[in-house]
């Protein structure tokens, strides 16, 4: 058996044999499990503390965050892309056939990764044999390491139900390569290492971006505060529909909107959204507009229509 394999089952043995002594809420790595390491069952990943739950896919509360989830084949909805996931959330499914039979929601384990992605909270994702993937492995699990969660939204499943739906990204994983996270060095090869977490906004500043910035005078659309800094006004453009998989929208002057951090931050987690007559739907008011800014109202439609409000 390779070292790392007589590590690991030393672990599960002195595990077994006692008490879990690990805080209430784990998250980052688990000494000294490394990615690659293979389980053969539910109940070794519970023991080892991986995935500390024999049944449900997410491991988290609400209030915490989310420390792991399982990719296990129960759901018709997920999309796997290796580095890069589309998870479907808990509730709604039908035991019988699979199949979804009701809305989800942003509740219990489905708002522990919400809380993941809003606090930036690693989570320790595993790959079960049942799940259609080709970086399932063949049998058994897999552990494959640490993911940030980079959106959520609701989105009407395969099945016609709301499902709530996760963007996970893969962090730099590999541990026989230097990298940086959080700026935290990689620990050395076959050494496991806890990743602390911080709360990174992207604020991407194009020339469209800025364009749109300046023909609404720096002034949030939503709220009309412009904010005065030491080096000038500042605000943030927010895109209507997000750029990027799996939502593909354009860096285009009629995807993007003149907002203050504030609601940029509420807009981007469906907090609110727009109708089509530029009135707020779950806030009091109308969007500020500008005859040489045109949103487009499709691009509203589909911010509507992720946080199901279509």
């Amino acid at each position: 058996m390779p070292a790392v394999g007589r590590r690991v089952q030393r672990f599960l043995n002195a595990q077994s044999s006692a008490p879990q002594t690990r805080a209430a809420h784990d998250y980052g790595e688990i000494t000294p499990i490394v990615v690659g390491t293979a389980f053969a069952s539910r109940r070794e990943l519970y023991t080892s503390g991986i995935h500390r739950a024999l049944q449900a896919g997410i491991v988290g509360s609400a209030s915490t965050g989310a420390e792991s989830i399982v990719l296990s084949g129960g759901y018709v909805d997920d999309q796997d892309l290796g580095s890069e996931i589309i998870y479907t959330g808990h509730g709604g499914r039908d035991p019988a056939t699979g199949r979804q039979i009701a809305d989800q929601t942003f509740t219990r384990q489905n708002q522990a990764l919400v809380t993941s992605c809003l606090q930036g909270l690693p989570v320790r994702v595993v790959r079960g044999s049942e799940h259609n993937s080709p970086y399932s492995p063949d049998v058994g699990y897999r552990y494959e390491g640490l993911y940030r969660v980079e959106s959520y939204w609701h989105a009407r499943g395969a099945d016609g139900f709301l499902v709530c739906r996760f963007h996970l990204l893969a962090l730099a994983n590999d541990q026989s390569q230097p990298s940086i996270i959080s700026g935290v060095p990689s620990a050395p090869p076959g050494q496991a290492r806890r990743v602390p977490s911080t709360v990174l906004r992207i604020v991407r500043d194009t020339a469209v971006s800025r364009r749109v910035k300046e023909l609404h005078a720096f002034q949030c659309q939503v709220c009309g505060i412009r904010l005065e800094c030491k080096g000038g006004p500042y605000a943030e453009a927010a895109h209507i529909r997000p750029l990027g998989a799996p939502h593909h929208g354009p860096d285009a002057m009629e995807n993007v909107l003149c907002l203050c951090p504030n609601h940029h931050v509420l807009f981007d987690n469906g907090a609110f959204g727009i109708g089509d007559d530029f009135a707020f739907v779950g806030l009091n008011g109308r969007l500020r507009t500008s005859p040489d800014h045109i949103v487009n109202r499709d691009h509203l439609n589909y911010q509507r229509y992720m946080w199901g409000r279509s």
